[in-house]
């Protein structure tokens, strides 16, 4: 028996599919540099989890240990990363990227020139410049290096790029129509920021701009995203269009850590 028999191969492509799926996804931003958060996320039943290299501070090799993590708990993994580091992430075995700040068409296609490996002559399907080398966990360090390697990356690997401003706002329809571009995923914290609002994204233009934005992605056949912190923001843009929602492991740990606080000072009369 391969170890590809048992389903182990490093490149998890479950979640590109599930971004066609149709059905609702819920996950979390994780920027807690923990491979056991990842175990716990994926235990607790959650649909995916989003390693936060934005945001968090997981070095490299910690990545590379919290996508183990989640390959063997079964949970599959996207990674928000920096551009300079989609080289390195990818290697790592990410099998989905989620790009900040994409705010045109022709940004969102130079993305996918540098997720997609270039085919040979004859070869179908998207392609790009991405450099090749088959040493690294994502080929299995050579167990699955090759020409399969480089197909599978090609056709597993998602790419989920985020809106988060007026301009990408305007140009979420183009965004979205790329052909490699899998997921648009509104930023709302951003978004209002740069709409002059701070971080109040429930005031009504930051809401009319989410709207158009995921109205426009699920017009094109593409899945919307955004942050959704409760229940009520979640069947709002559901009703938008949206499929994909995450809520952040850190808002989800204080909180329960806020309510046993209180809830002990509250029983023991201090």
């Amino acid at each position: 028996m391969t170890v590809e028999t048992y389903g182990i191969h490093p490149l998890d492509g479950r979640f590109r599919e599930a971004l066609y799926s149709g059905k609702r996804l819920r996950g979390v931003f994780n920027g807690l540099p923990s491979p056991a958060i990842v175990e716990m996320c994926a235990y607790a039943g959650f649909d995916f989890v989003v390693l936060d290299n934005e945001h968090g501070i997981a070095d490299l090799q910690t990545t590379e240990h919290m996508l183990r993590a989640g390959r063997a708990s079964g949970i599959p993994m996207a990674v928000r990363c920096l551009e300079q580091d989609i080289a390195r992430t990818l290697d790592a075995g990410a099998s989905a990227l989620k790009i900040p700040m994409v705010n045109t068409a022709a940004h969102a296609a130079a993305l996918v020139q540098r997720i997609k490996y270039p085919l040979p002559p004859g070869r179908t399907g998207l392609q790009g410049g991405r450099g090749s080398a088959f040493s690294s966990r994502a080929a299995g360090y050579g167990a699955f290096g090759g020409p399969a390697h480089t197909q599978r990356s090609n056709e597993a690997i998602a790419l989920i790029v985020m809106v988060e401003t007026p301009q990408a706002v305007a140009n979420a329809a183009a965004i979205a129509a790329v052909p490699g571009v899998d997921c648009v995923f509104v930023g709302p914290n951003d978004l209002a920021h740069s709409m002059g609002c701070e971080n109040r994204w429930s005031e009504p233009p930051v809401q009319a701009a989410i709207e158009s934005t995921l109205k426009a992605v699920a017009a094109v056949g593409k899945c919307p995203g955004i942050l959704a912190l409760s229940p009520e923001e979640e069947e709002r843009y559901a009703a938008w269009g949206a499929r994909y929602f995450a809520s952040t492991t850190t808002g989800l740990i204080t909180k329960a850590f806020r309510e046993a606080a209180r809830g002990a000072r509250e029983k023991l009369g201090y």
